[in-house]
């Protein structure tokens, strides 16, 4: 991860109008818990964990960036342990309502070791919610190894949907709404063909052009990225039926 992969807001008024692009996760949140304990892992520079406070959760969070982890608590104003073994501070942590992944499962090199330790710490009837790239995408069989969403060295493990839902099902948890189509996952789509034609060149007044050409793309495949199962991320609720 290098220096500028996180990019802090410079002002409590710059951080309220960042969280903003975060408003349809705290939104998707909402429709199955109003308020209770939750657990943001991986939270970079805390967009949702901010939202979720001023919505009335109790936030806490789990960061292994050491300059986020003093915005969190310092501007952000939530709980926040510095650590980059989360199955190990889940483990010895309080029971929560929520625990939501937003974009960080894919980053987990022991993310099955994660999946259970906050299977375990979520209480009965209580929510885990996952966003991650969709390697079932149409953009992803198109692309191919030029996905964008393929990130590697930092995306060390892609889950496919029903390998996701089936390892969740085990752990006592069922899905109560999953989508390609939320507000993320729309964004995901058009950054993938946006950096695939970028790439192509290395001239920057030509990266411009392939950029709307990019756009151009996005449009005329949404009708196909919008059917569900077929979008480049995917978003999970699932909820503990069982301990």
């Amino acid at each position: 991860y290098p220096d500028a992969y996180h990019s802090l807001p410079d002002s409590l008024a710059a951080l309220q109008e960042a969280s903003e692009q975060d408003r349809y996760k705290i939104e998707i949140v909402q429709r199955f818990a109003k308020n209770g304990s939750l657990l943001e892992i991986g939270p970079s520079y805390g967009g949702f964990a901010y939202l979720a406070k001023n919505a009335g959760f109790r936030v806490e969070t789990i960061e292994m960036d050491a300059k986020c982890c003093d915005y969190l608590q310092k501007v952000v104003g939530v709980n926040v342990i510095h650590s980059s073994d989360s199955a190990e501070v889940i483990c010895g942590s309080e029971a929560y309502d929520v625990v939501a992944l937003w974009h960080v499962i894919e980053h987990l090199p022991n993310a099955l070791e994660v999946l259970e330790a906050m299977t375990v710490n979520v209480r009965l009837a209580g929510y885990v919610v996952i966003s991650s790239p969709n390697p079932d995408s149409f953009q992803f069989r198109v692309l191919g190894r030029r996905w964008l969403h393929l990130d590697a060295p930092r995306h060390v493990m892609l889950i496919p949907i029903a390998i996701l839902i089936s390892k969740m099902e085990q752990l006592g948890m069922k899905v109560e709404w999953m989508t390609t189509n939320d507000e993320g996952s729309v964004i995901c789509n058009v950054g993938g063909w946006q950096f695939f034609f970028v790439n192509l060149s290395s001239n920057q007044f030509i990266k411009d052009i392939l950029f709307r050409i990019g756009r151009l793309v996005a449009k005329l495949f949404s009708s196909i990225e919008h059917i569900e199962g077929k979008g480049s991320a995917y978003t999970i609720v699932f909820k503990k039926v069982k301990n």
